[in-house]
């Protein structure tokens, strides 16, 4: 017997079906003129949202597939793929079920996972803007446009929504929106008029318009080992702390000193500035017994071991270092912090960050870590790493996911925030210093810019300019700046 539910929705006009006489007319029409070069990709792998708030996510990872960007780890079996479900670097994708995803986080997930974006909300571009780039985009394989409308202005039923574009017909003046709540609309035909009507609206959630993204390749590795993330709930408090009133401050105090702008800037406290800038695991799912590393995690691994040292060689580091060190001693939030870079608690973090990764999140409750083990693997190589191994269960759960996590180790000299083994410190993981020293990297230039003292004005951009730094390490920061910037324009931050 059928259960009551709904079963698909009618397309209203002015849309045009896809599929019907007329669309498949427009169709032609538009591929002799040389506007449906994308389509195919596209169309290649088109797939139905798999929540029904999981259009940005559906959306996202059909262009990210359509343009065969790697997303580095394993979807299924030993197949990389990018699925809605994996999408959850930026935030829980429990509260994306529950809340959906505003337009400035499906722009950084993109960013994050290896695509160069350029967003655009409709109050930053116009309709012809708009049409330029549609007509750029439908002649190339090399771009695909996002979109997020309101469903209203095109009559049809629901709210806020994010769909690819598939093509361009000139003389109709019309998008082939390939609508990813297939389940309610099939792909169709809108006039761009009326689809920039929807693009030009606010999204109530964050009082912002919405607008449109291309999204393409980057023409070179994305970032590999930091991300910003606002998968805790303090990330706006924190990202306005950062951005909006560090610069007041810094311009309403007599500084006189690094140790100073340092103490300004991390007045939050740690914790959160840690969780603010987190690192990009290499996940994969537990095999048993088997401790190789294919050559493309090598070349990850080491890539991420180089970031890390590149960070650890500036003398923007060493600053952080010694002013956690003066810290250290006074302040309780600074020395219960270094209790989380132990060996097991690191071990126990990092596999539970893994099986949220490789399950969607879907192990629901409270997570435990058990079977913690940790090996380390090439030694005597130039690119040694940590394995560590572990199985998460929920709370009560009788079953778990097995996870294997691979970590570059960066051996140094010995300090007071350190892992030391035999005499060697071991960077496992990026620690307090590591993110602590990236985040003032990733502040906005124009943070800097109200220090009253031209002397320490200028120390401060000496130690902060990226013209100086290593290509890898260079391009850490740019990435990170502009997650920054798609965040904050969400919270409502003017654009620059």
């Amino acid at each position: 017997m059928a259960s009551a539910g709904i079963y698909r929705r009618t397309l209203p006009p002015p849309s045009i079906e896809f599929s019907s006489p007329e669309g498949k007319k427009i169709f032609t029409e538009a591929l002799a003129k040389g506007k449906m070069e994308g389509f195919f990709k596209l169309i290649s792998y088109y797939q139905t949202q798999s929540e029904p708030a999981f259009c940005g996510l559906a959306t996202l990872s059909v262009v990210l597939n359509a343009l065969a960007i790697d997303p580095g780890r394993k979807w299924k079996g030993p197949w990389r793929w990018f699925d809605d479900t994996m999408l959850d670097c930026c935030e829980p994708l429990e509260k994306i079920k529950s809340q959906g995803i505003t337009f400035g986080k499906v722009a950084c997930l993109a960013r994050c996972n290896g695509a160069k974006v350029e967003a655009f909300r409709s109050d930053q571009s116009n309709i012809d803007d708009f049409r330029n780039r549609v007509i750029s985009c439908s002649s190339s394989e090399d771009c695909h446009v996002i979109v997020s409308y309101l469903r209203t202005p095109l009559n049809q039923t629901g709210t806020g929504h994010f769909s690819p574009l598939g093509g361009y017909h000139a003389e109709r003046d019309m998008v082939l929106l390939l609508d990813v709540a297939r389940f309610k609309y099939p792909p169709h035909w809108v006039p761009v008029t009326i689809l920039w009507n929807a693009l030009n609206t606010i999204d109530q959630d964050t009082g912002q318009h919405r607008g449109y993204m291309i999204i393409s390749r980057l023409n070179r590795a994305p970032s590999i080992l930091y991300t910003v993330s606002c998968r805790h709930e303090g990330w706006s408090s924190v990202a306005k702390f950062l951005t909006e009133d560090v610069p007041l401050i810094l311009k309403s105090e007599n500084l006189k000193e690094i140790p100073e702008v340092l103490s300004v800037v991390y007045k939050s406290p740690p914790s959160e500035l840690r969780e603010f800038i987190t690192w990009i695991a290499e996940v994969r799912r537990q095999e048993d017994g088997n401790l190789t590393l294919s050559e493309e995690e090598k070349g990850r691994l080491a890539i991420k071991a180089d970031v890390l040292e590149q960070i650890r060689s500036t003398e923007l580091f060493k600053h952080v270092i010694r002013w956690l060190d003066s810290e250290r001693s006074c302040c309780d939030t600074i020395a219960n912090l270094g209790d989380r870079d132990t060996l097991s608690a690191l071990a126990a973090r990092v596999c539970c960050q893994g099986a949220d990764l490789l399950t969607g999140c879907r192990l629901s409750g409270g997570k435990c870590c058990s079977k913690i083990d940790v090996k380390h693997l090439n030694v005597d190589s130039e690119n040694p790493v940590t394995l560590i191994s572990g199985t998460v269960t929920t709370t009560g759960g009788s079953s778990g996911q097995g996870v294997d996590v691979l970590v570059p180790l960066c051996q140094r000299k010995p300090s007071s925030l350190c892992l030391c083994n035999e005499g060697q410190c071991i960077g496992m993981h990026p620690s307090t210093a590591d993110v602590l020293t990236v985040l003032l990297f990733a502040l906005p230039l124009h943070t800097w810019s109200g220090i009253k003292d031209e002397k320490l004005r200028v120390e401060v951009a000496s130690l902060l300019t990226t013209e100086d730094l290593p290509p890898l390490l260079s391009e850490e920061v740019l990435f990170l700046r502009e997650q920054l910037h798609f965040l904050m324009t969400d919270n409502g931050a003017p654009s620059t």
